[in-house]
């Protein structure tokens, strides 16, 4: 495969657009008082680095920084946390609101709950924060990794209580091996990707990334004019997107949504742009590991859809620059360590920023040194060795 950037863009939709409250900043903060209820929630921080911004040719950068989320090295446990608190609160006919940490996982809700197994499918993260949540509730948790995840990331699932294995599969096709196990053994499907019949718990994933949004709108001392969101299956993109759209209404920063050349499905589902979502299938074997998804959510798209301006879909080096610059800022900037997944839309930036033979492209994103850039560093070296061979080594250079 030929590695390019490619872009698609929208025109700002007219008239009804997908309803976005259920990721309102009222209920965002919602959101936000559960996770509070965990005695590790802290706020992640928001790095600012001017100087990085203004030698890319930009006004100001922000990254919010997951790394430091939840001591999981990743923003996954969000999504997975928020939405196995609501299947308990639905099971116990309760509200989420009257069910914070301390009360979960007391022995009156253990007993009144019984034994439960939640089953996901993932890269690494994900299954993480599945597993680490389940473990905290003291439940079961079942990991299934498609074919060329990372030895570490297994280890780190397994090390929350999670019976995980590395199969033979690709990520939808693992995705569809938890769903057919989770019908057949009566287990709990914990996954970011929604399709009919399938909606509840991808839609309480959504709101959980909600809480990253919050924070980072709280955080910052002006309003962006840009974000840039990785897609992996879309969910994570379109619960940013439509957090700072129900905020700021027509009036939202320009956002613009990033993925691999290897698994662009959102990307070419909004080339098409004929109502229905295209699949990416195969190996997909980037760099990108988290988002190396073929399939988009339903959920997600219908959010992007109607919100999002621009698609971009670019080579695995632009990762990889990403995690080198982030690592090693302008100076008088801070450090963020970024994994290949989370650095992949500032590391797009970058290269369009940068890069001569982009300059149609940048102009196209209205990108310039006036431009207030928000980007979200969604994992830090979840994978070491990795990251290692990357920002060390120099692994994956502009070809």
């Amino acid at each position: 495969m030929k590695e390019e950037f490619k872009l698609v863009q929208f025109e700002r939709k007219k008239g009804s657009k997908y309803n976005l409250d259920f990721l309102s900043l009222e209920h965002a903060k919602k959101v936000q008082n559960f996770h509070a209820s965990f005695p590790v929630y802290e706020f992640t921080p928001l790095a600012e680095m001017k100087n990085t911004a203004k030698d890319m040719g930009l006004g100001n950068v922000y990254i919010k920084d997951e790394s430091y989320r939840f001591g999981l090295n990743a923003f996954k446990v969000l999504g997975g946390s928020y939405s196995i608190g609501n299947y308990l609160a639905n099971k116990l006919g309760e509200n989420i609101s009257d069910l914070p940490y301390e009360k979960l996982i007391s022995d009156e809700i253990r007993e009144r709950l019984g034994e439960i197994t939640f089953i996901t499918a993932t890269d690494g993260n994900h299954g993480r924060g599945v597993a680490w949540t389940a473990k905290q509730l003291r439940q079961k948790s079942v990991v299934y990794m498609p074919k060329g995840s990372s030895k570490e990331r297994l280890k780190n699932i397994q090390a929350e209580g999670a019976e995980a294995s590395i199969t033979d599969l690709n990520y939808d096709e693992a995705v569809r091996l938890a769903f057919s196990e989770a019908q057949k053994k009566g287990w709990v499907m914990v996954q970011d990707t929604a399709w009919e019949g399938y909606e509840d718990i991808p839609t309480w994933i959504i709101q959980g990334y909600g809480t990253m949004g919050y924070e980072a709108y709280t955080q910052l001392n002006e309003k962006p004019t840009h974000i840039f969101l990785q897609a992996g299956v879309g969910s994570f993109a379109g619960a940013i997107t439509g957090f700072f759209s129900s905020i700021y209404g027509e009036e939202r920063p320009i956002i613009t949504i990033v993925e691999p050349n290897k698994a662009d499905c959102v990307f070419r589902t909004a080339d098409a742009n004929d109502g229905k979502l295209h699949f990416v299938t195969g190996d997909m074997d980037t760099l990108m590991a988290g988002l190396a998804c073929g399939e988009p959510c339903s959920i997600g798209w219908e959010i992007l859809r109607d919100y999002a301006d621009n698609f971009i879909s670019c080579p695995d080096y632009a990762a990889a620059q990403g995690m080198r610059i982030l690592g090693n800022p302008s100076h008088g900037d801070s450090k963020v360590i970024s994994g290949e997944s989370g650095a992949s839309a500032f590391g797009c930036v970058a290269e369009i920023m940068r890069n001569p033979e982009l300059k149609e492209i940048k102009e196209k994103l209205k990108l310039d040194e006036d431009s207030k850039v928000l980007f979200f560093s969604t994992e830090g070296d979840t994978d070491g060795e990795s990251y290692k061979s990357i920002v060390w080594d120099g692994k994956y250079q502009r070809k």
